[in-house]
């Protein structure tokens, strides 16, 4: 199996992708704290699917997509803060959203798909 076939995977370059091009827009302060730290975290969501299928066993897999599905949640913590800091507006939610919504759930069934 290659990582990059997975739905879930490119689903996840996806919000890092969409996520990325809005971080661009804004202030240095804004940036350089809170937009890395964003960066950061909706990479790691990928980059930890790729990990797991890389370790080449099941349990190592399903604890990193396990530690994929946290820096999902870490990355909804900063949109948040990225919202009530007038970083992001309601037009860039409705965009991601969607990806998030469909991600969380995604994760969750290739976590259980690897039992």
């Amino acid at each position: 199996m290659r990582f990059q076939d997975l739905d879930v995977y490119r689903l996840s370059e996806r919000l890092a992708d969409e996520i990325w091009k809005m971080v661009q827009n804004w202030e240095p302060l804004a940036k350089d704290t809170l937009g890395k730290q964003l960066i950061c975290s909706a990479d790691s969501i990928g980059a930890k699917i790729a990990a797991g299928v890389g370790r080449g066993n099941t349990p190592d897999n399903r604890r990193f997509v396990k530690i994929a599905r946290g820096s999902l949640y870490q990355t909804q913590h900063w949109l948040r803060r990225a919202y009530s800091r007038n970083l992001l507006n309601g037009q860039q939610l409705d965009t991601l959203k969607p990806i998030v919504d469909e991600l969380a759930p995604r994760l969750n069934s290739y976590i259980n798909s690897l039992k």
